[in-house]
């Protein structure tokens, strides 16, 4: 492979891990919630809360940290808005996603005119999250140059599937989680808190949502931009299907979207003759794909959507 070569898949490889990352995150989400029991349609909208309160919170502080706590805590408040109406309320999951993503678009609007007195997007931040930690990577011949194109977050990213997969699979508190999502009311008569449970895995799905966010705006670009998200949110749950409700499944197939958006960027910065707008759909055009290949093979948790109710008496 001639040095060439390996500077365009090097480029490739570390652009679909960059852009796998937020997925990564919003899918592991959607795992821990859809494991006990709630489809959380909501990741899209979580995700915009998260990219505009990290920036916001950014600017505040001056500090990109202060603006992942603020990412990750805006994540959990919005997802408790799905968890209330879900779970205490027993109301459609789905509908009440939905309503929480036209809710974050519309918020995140208003607050952009607010703050900064402009529309479609914000000022850059001075500091973010966008370069290696590592640095010391950076030295090791041909993978240096991949390692240089990371960020914190793709670091993180990663850890964070194989803590997901340690608690889901490896903990008593992972055991409860499945029992909750596949028979709750089993689950419930063994003294497992079925709401409770599933309260506490929505939190999380919105922090790791909310962290997705963060990792799609100080953590890329840093700035917040109207229609940033551009559907990842749903990607991440086309993802979660596609790995079949497990982390590192999820991980696998977050990676194969962010390998089919890396090529078509890279496909449209070489001036490959195919109309651009045929080019940006084809991360789009793999999700189907990738979905229209699972359905049928690929079974959710057996209690997921469906609001439990607790017997009186």
């Amino acid at each position: 492979m001639d040095n060439g070569t390996t500077v365009v898949v090097i480029a490739i490889v570390a652009s679909a891990i960059r852009l796998a990352t937020p997925l990564i995150f919003a899918s592991l989400g959607g795992v821990f919630s859809e494991r006990s029991g709630v489809v959380n349609i909501a990741l899209e909208g979580i995700m915009i809360m998260g990219a505009f309160f990290a920036v916001l919170f950014t600017h505040l502080t001056g500090n990109p940290w202060m603006g992942v706590l603020a990412a990750i805590i805006i994540g959990i408040l919005t997802s408790l808005l799905l968890a209330v109406v879900s779970i205490h309320l027993r109301g459609n999951q789905v509908v009440a996603g939905v309503a929480i993503n036209l809710l974050a678009v519309s918020l995140t609007a208003f607050l952009l005119e607010m703050v900064w007195n402009r529309s479609g997007s914000t000022p850059s931040v001075e500091k973010a999250l966008t370069d290696n930690p590592f640095e010391f990577l950076e030295g090791i011949p041909i993978l240096g140059d991949l390692f240089s194109r990371f960020t914190p977050f793709v670091y993180f990213a990663f850890l964070m599937v194989g803590i997901s997969y340690y608690v889901l699979f490896k903990t008593s508190f992972g055991l409860r989680i499945r029992a909750v999502g596949e028979h709750p009311r089993a689950a419930d008569t063994v003294g497992i808190n079925v709401y409770l449970m599933r309260y506490i895995c929505v939190m999380i799905s919105g922090a790791l949502a909310g962290i997705a966010g963060a990792s799609l705006s100080i953590g890329t670009i840093s700035l917040f931009r109207e229609g940033m998200t551009a559907g990842k949110g749903f990607i991440a749950l086309a993802a979660m299907i596609f790995g079949k409700w497990h982390p590192v499944g999820a991980l696998f197939a977050c990676l194969f979207f962010g390998l089919a958006d890396a090529i078509q960027i890279q496909a449209q910065s070489f001036g490959i003759p195919i109309a651009q707008e045929f080019l940006q759909m084809l991360p789009y055009v793999a999700t189907i794909l990738a979905l229209a290949g699972v359905v049928g093979r690929s079974v959710a948790p057996k209690a997921d959507g469906q609001p439990y109710e607790k017997d009186v008496g």
